[in-house]
């Protein structure tokens, strides 16, 4: 059985996500029930009556209750269960798990250890990717069919946009005129492409002349366990980066079961902002990239060690892959200190 961080942040949805209805959600191998409470916060119950089991996603919300479908028990934000229809009595097992929640930067973070001790001060920092009068952004949602370290790893060695997205951005070589480098911050790392002097990147497409000669970077954060923020960036060559075109990202993965995870995403632009055409382009952009093109190579290897431990199997290190290496690493180390107090 898969063992996870608990004293982190997990994403468990877009706040948009999140309407009248009940929201299931498996995370870290746990169903859960998110929902909406009168005051607008989100609570987050386990998916399963303790009664004969039944879904409660599949109930009403009553206010700040879940009413079962089965047989009407009703249960609190805590998990708690408020409500016997049959008898004023409550049988005092009658409760189930309850996670805090909270919200920011239009993302619902579920802490993944004891709600009490929830600290808002360890949810990465997401602004960037949030909607502004001066920035939009598309969000979209996709379901991994591997671990989600292996998505780690994709994002953290970004070389692979030479061979894995020929048809949607593939850099035409530019990676291999760059130079890499991860930085270790302690709690989060870097692992950011330097190009400079190479022809306009695909983001400038019709804001800068395809011959141009640009700067371009690509910087990557990773906080534990998978939360991931990309700055895409070109400047014409020597200018300041600040002056040129930036899209903001983020990748943020959520570990579903052992072997399947949430990919949650957003990609800012900050021209045609009421623009529903661009919207939509951008939406079919990113399902070709991440459904057609990221997902299936992901998955094959994965599924390629049909079994075999990722350490066991020895993979070899091309450098490139240093920032996905350095994440296992380190997300394992915090998971063997928390598991040892």
């Amino acid at each position: 059985m898969a063992t996870y961080l608990k004293n982190t942040w997990y994403m468990a949805g877009w706040s948009e996500e999140l309407t009248e209805a009940i929201l299931p959600r498996r995370i870290f191998d746990r169903p859960m029930a998110l929902f909406r409470a009168s005051d607008g916060s989100v609570k987050a119950i386990g998916d399963r009556c303790p009664h004969r089991f039944a879904p409660l996603s599949l109930g009403e919300k009553h206010g700040d209750t879940i009413v079962c479908a089965y047989h009407g028990l009703e249960f609190n934000g805590a998990g708690q269960c408020v409500r016997n229809p049959f008898a004023e009595r409550i049988p005092a097992a009658a409760q189930v798990d309850a996670w805090a929640c909270t919200e920011r930067h239009g993302i619902i973070w579920l802490w993944g250890g004891i709600a009490a001790e929830a600290d808002p001060s360890l949810i990465p920092d997401f602004a960037m990717v949030e909607n502004t009068s001066t920035v939009r952004a598309v969000r979209g949602y996709t379901l991994l069919e591997a671990p989600f370290e292996f998505g780690t790893d994709n994002l953290m060695d970004l070389s692979h946009i030479e061979f894995v997205h020929k048809g949607s951005f593939a850099g035409a070589g530019v990676i291999f005129a760059g130079t890499h480098k991860v930085i270790d911050e302690g709690d989060t790392l870097r692992s950011n492409w330097w190009m400079p002097r190479v022809p306009s990147p695909g983001h400038t497409m019709g804001q800068y002349p395809p011959e141009m000669i640009t700067d371009h970077w690509l910087d990557m954060r990773w906080s534990a366990p998978a939360s991931m923020h990309l700055e895409i960036g070109a400047c014409p060559t020597g200018t300041e980066r600040d002056t040129g075109i930036i899209v903001q990202q983020c990748h943020i993965l959520t570990p579903a079961s052992a072997t399947t995870a949430h990919y949650f995403w957003a990609s800012t632009r900050t021209h045609d902002l009421d623009s529903k055409e661009t919207d939509m382009f951008l939406q079919n952009l990113f399902a070709q990239v991440f459904d057609d093109e990221d997902k299936p190579i992901i998955k094959a290897a994965y599924e390629n060690l049909e079994g075999e431990n990722f350490w066991d199997a020895r993979p070899i290190s091309l450098g490139i892959d240093a920032g996905g290496t350095r994440a296992r690493r380190k997300l394992e180390a915090m998971i063997a200190q928390e598991t040892a107090t």
